[in-house]
């Protein structure tokens, strides 16, 4: 879990509760659907702000909609925020600034957009006190975030931030998706969870929500990571037994075409251990070769699953060098049988095979 904690996106995790609507036994990200008796709302989010060890707050609601900016348009997410989600997931403004901080009751129509958004829409035009048009409504752009990349399978970068109140408006909507709680540092997350888990009881009469802490997100992460990585090795053991089949099968070919060579080689001097070593280094040459090829593939393939996934995919050069021994060591082992083959062979019958 280490090395998932120091993944960038997931930093902001690491001072982090979630609470989402409806009591549930497992853990759910935002967007998720849930049954509840009493729905999570911004009154909710507000009263939350308040507590003790609470550093921000900001409530979470999430939908899809065609977003207009003059001839151009593009179908994005929209999510409704207030203006502490720069401070609650650590995303820095590029230009202009973040949602304000107006009565959630009645916000005022401002937009905020992701790195991606802005250059779809606006291109390299300044996108600031611009006029969109998102669901039959006008917002006017006032700020544009930092490339933030995703997190989760959710592509900050790729949306528009606008105030949460009118996303509930606009999705018909009674309910928050989460609300997101930043807490200060040097307190538990349980101590948190617990607080702010009597809190809403006491409120809403019943547990009917469910808190996530970032340990349990961080395990639930761990747990997908752990999967993956079974998978994967899975599939390298299939390729070394593939790998080390085709280069036994090789190597016998290679041994049974140059029988003539063989007992040329013998006939001028060449050893038994001479014959041996000449074909163990070709097996071994090979594997290399095929080790360096997987090499090449696995690290665009870790670069590429980097840049396109939340998966905080990571490069070990121990790893890297193990890879290459261990290819080795299968091209010495799949060789061998072969190379003995050929180290048996009588010269004079080698010879005649010609």
């Amino acid at each position: 879990m280490s090395a998932l904690r120091k993944h960038p996106l997931l930093l902001s995790l690491l001072l982090l509760l979630a609470i989402n609507p409806g009591k549930t036994t497992t853990f759910g990200v935002s967007g998720a659907i849930f049954n509840t008796v009493r729905p999570l709302t911004i009154d909710d989010a507000d009263a939350i702000s308040r507590l003790p060890g609470v550093k921000a707050v900001t409530p979470v609601i999430q939908g899809n909609a065609q977003i207009e900016a003059g001839q151009r348009s593009r179908r994005s997410t929209v999510l409704g925020v207030n203006g502490r989600l720069g401070e609650v997931w650590q995303i820095h403004i590029a230009i202009g600034r973040q949602l304000p901080d107006d009565n959630s009751s009645s916000p005022r129509g401002y937009a905020v957009l992701g790195h991606k958004l802005r250059q779809e829409l606006f291109a390299n035009e300044n996108p600031l006190g611009r006029k969109i048009r998102i669901a039959g409504e006008h917002y006017r752009v006032i700020g544009s975030l930092e490339a933030k990349g995703q997190i989760l399978g959710f592509d900050l970068d790729d949306t528009v931030y606008l105030p949460a109140a009118r996303v509930l408006s606009m999705f018909n909507r009674d309910s928050l998706m989460e609300i997101d709680v930043l807490y200060h540092p040097g307190l538990s997350s349980e101590v948190m969870a617990e607080r702010i888990r009597r809190f809403l009881i006491q409120r809403h009469g019943g547990e009917d929500f469910t808190i996530t802490t970032q340990d349990e997100m961080l395990k639930v992460l761990d747990s997908i990571l752990d999967v993956l990585t079974l998978a994967v090795a899975a599939i390298g053991g299939i390729s070394l037994l593939v790998g080390a089949i085709g280069i036994f099968t090789t190597m016998t070919i290679a041994v049974n075409e140059r029988i003539p060579e063989i007992g040329l080689l013998r006939a001028l001097g060449a050893t038994r251990a001479q014959i041996r070593n000449l074909f163990i280094g070709e097996s071994v040459l090979l594997a290399l070769l095929g080790g360096a090829l997987g090499l090449v593939l696995g690290l665009g393939g870790a670069e590429l699953v980097a840049l396109l996934s939340p998966i905080p995919a990571q490069i070990s050069w121990f790893y890297t060098l193990l890879a290459e021994v261990l290819a080795a060591s299968i091209g010495i082992l799949s060789g061998v049988l072969p190379s003995l083959h050929a180290a048996a062979m009588n010269p004079v019958d080698a010879l005649r095979s010609e």
